[in-house]
């Protein structure tokens, strides 16, 4: 029988046990996104670590790189691997946010299925901090296997993909929508669709980018990073 100064005499409910109206914690580690406000709202804290989080934007808008890049900076001093990027990575810009263009591996491939191997192969190497891959046509079976193979060796793994994709099943741990807004000025709005823990009243307008950053991005340079081509890869 539960004492007095257990919690669960008072709720009847495990403190371990999740609860859908409140935020659940998390029972692996978790990378800071960079903003509080964000950290506040998702389980743990930050982004999970070993799993798959889901990022749905509009089609023709980029805005992953604003949302991921605090964190991806910070993951550690491996490689980041890009996988299917819709463009050149501008390294001057991600250089000038704390990313070294030296981490970035940037692979070219074009089939959906090329890409979901390539970035299995790169969540299984020991020298990979975070995997970033863009897919389209994606079945839910297929985005368990990335699930798979980050929880195994515990990656930081981020899903590029379409909106439409909302109304389909996936595995991922998180769902966000992402999107530019102009409240305040250059913001940016993020939903959490999917999540342990009750649905957002709001969606988060998150800060603006800096007027370096907005500089940097308008500059001609090339972007710069190792280019990987692996349209001979097998599927």
């Amino acid at each position: 029988m539960p004492s007095i100064t257990d919690p669960i005499f008072w709720t009847g409910v495990h403190p371990a046990v999740w609860q859908a109206d409140a935020l659940a914690g998390t029972s692996g580690r978790v990378l800071a996104t960079g903003d509080q406000r964000l950290d506040a709202e998702l389980p743990g804290g930050g982004w999970p670590l070993g799993a798959l989080s889901e990022i749905l934007q509009p089609t023709g808008v980029h805005s992953e790189w604003r949302l991921l890049l605090p964190a991806l900076a910070r993951s550690g001093t491996g490689a980041v691997v890009l996988v299917g990027a819709p463009q050149v990575p501008f390294g001057p810009a991600l250089f000038a946010q704390g990313l070294t263009p030296g981490r970035l591996l940037w692979i070219t491939a074009q089939l959906g299925a090329q890409r979901l191997w390539a970035a299995e192969q790169a969540l299984r190497c020991a020298d990979v901090d975070a995997v970033l891959a863009w897919l389209v046509q994606v079945r839910p079976e297929q985005l368990r296997r990335l699930q798979i193979a980050a929880a195994e060796y515990a990656k930081l793994l981020f899903v590029v993909r379409p909106e439409q994709a909302q109304h389909e099943s996936s595995p991922a741990a998180l769902r966000l929508w992402i999107g530019p807004v102009n409240d305040p000025p250059d913001a940016l709005e993020v939903r959490p669709f999917k999540r342990r823990g009750p649905p957002l009243d709001q969606p988060l307008h998150l800060s603006a980018r800096s007027a370096q950053l907005r500089r940097l991005l308008a500059a001609s340079q090339p972007g710069f990073g190792h280019a990987l081509d692996c349209t001979a890869a097998h599927a």
